[in-house]
Parts: structure tokens; C-alpha cells; sequence
């Protein structure tokens, strides 16, 4: 099992910077991807970024990688959302989440198989 926990959501204003955390705990393998998600009221739970936990290779959306940068720091068990000129449309609850499969390009929600509980960014305009 492994648990994740997210922080660093908040209010923000549109233009600002925001980094979300993630911390990791229990049973990991260096194969496994971490990624974030996001869902805002009314719409699906949308792919954001993954991260390979060792060697870090990295998957952004199109829509955001200009602006949403994934990283980990492995010695804090520990995955990073950073979030520059925010957007109204960038509110919503954010979510880490883990694949056992090894594929950083896995998008699909359903097949991350851990999840944490979330954390709410708003972006005011």
C-alpha cells in the first residue's frame, strides 16, 4: 500500500505561483509514477503531469506544461506540482496518484492505482 498526502493549495490570484506537495509513505519501487490530476466542479478528473519516482522522466499535458512543471525530491519521499501564472481555469481540487505499471505516459485516471485526498486551488480573476 501507499499512502500520499497533498498540501499547498490555497486562494491565489490570477498570475500568481503556487507549488503543491505530495508526500509518500509505504511500500514504493523505483518503477512506479507519480502523477497529479486535476477535477473542477462539473468536469472530469483531468491529467496534468507524471513523474518516473527514480530517474525522473516526465509526461505533462500540452494544455499546461508551459505553466505546470512536475518534479520529486526522492530523498523526501516527496512530489511537487509548481504552478506559474495561474489562471482562473486552473481551479480545482488537485490530486497525486500512483501507477504500479512504470508507464509515465499513462493519462488515464483509472489506471493510477493510490490516490490522495486532494487539495482545493482557486484562482481568483
Amino acid at each position: 500500500q501507499v499512502q500520499l498526502a497533498e498540501s499547498g493549495g490555497g486562494l491565489v490570484q490570477a498570475g500568481d505561483s503556487l507549488r503543491l506537495s505530495c508526500a509518500v509513505s509505504g511500500r514504493t519501487f523505483s518503477w512506479y509514477v507519480m502523477g497529479w490530476f486535476r477535477q473542477a466542479p462539473g468536469k472530469e478528473r483531468e491529467f496534468v503531469a507524471a513523474i518516473r519516482w527514480t530517474g525522473g522522466t516526465t509526461y505533462a499535458s500540452a494544455d499546461v506544461k508551459a505553466r505546470l512543471t512536475i518534479s520529486r525530491d526522492n530523498a523526501k519521499n516527496t512530489v511537487y506540482l509548481q504552478m506559474n501564472s495561474l489562471k482562473p481555469e486552473d481551479t480545482a481540487v488537485y490530486y497525486c496518484a500512483v501507477n504500479k505499471d512504470g508507464v509515465v505516459t499513462t493519462t488515464n485516471p483509472v489506471e493510477y492505482d493510490f490516490w490522495g485526498q486532494g487539495t482545493q486551488v482557486t484562482v481568483s480573476s
